[in-house]
């Protein structure tokens, strides 16, 4: 696995080539999902996210009603006392958390809200999703944070 240390040299130097070549080959990545998915699975397989952590060191994820809700239930808390502990809005005015690591983070990465965790965490890095050519963009900005997503776009890169 890349070390999360080293990704935004290794995201520097590839990332001019990866955008021209979405720009070049945006029809095929259009219908390229069940290939990128299985490559997503693949490199999902052999990455150990508890050695990383880092998407919950550095990135906000956006959190929803329906986050606070469960979040707040599983945590004994109002909803309203969740929000003023714990977030604030945003300038696209969505709630996120108000400090960053995620307040949940332990020091072992370990997520003490896993089961509950906002959606946009569950569903990061995104690079399982139906679609992804719409996501390729977010994706090359997300590769500076995730050694998954850097490997993933590697493997379109080099295949597609």
């Amino acid at each position: 696995m890349i070390d999360y240390k080293e990704l935004p040299f290794l995201v520097n130097k590839n990332q001019s080539a990866w955008i021209r070549f979405f720009k070049k080959n945006k029809k095929k990545i259009e219908n390229a999902d069940v290939f990128i998915h299985d490559l997503h699975h693949a490199i999902v397989a052999k990455t150990d996210c508890l050695s990383c952590g880092n998407c919950c060191r550095s990135l906000g994820p956006r959190i929803t009603n329906k986050d606070i809700e469960r979040i707040a239930k599983s945590l004994r808390m109002k909803g309203a006392d969740f929000i003023s502990k714990y977030l604030v809005i945003d300038e696209d005015n969505d709630f996120i958390f108000k400090s960053m690591p995620c307040p949940f983070l332990g020091a072992d990465n370990f997520c003490a809200i896993y089961d509950v965790r906002p959606k946009a965490c569950s569903e990061y890095p995104h690079t399982d999703r139906k679609k992804f050519y719409q996501l390729y963009m977010l994706s090359v900005k997300n590769a500076s944070t995730c050694p998954i997503v850097y490997e993933v776009l590697e493997g379109i890169n080099k295949a597609v």
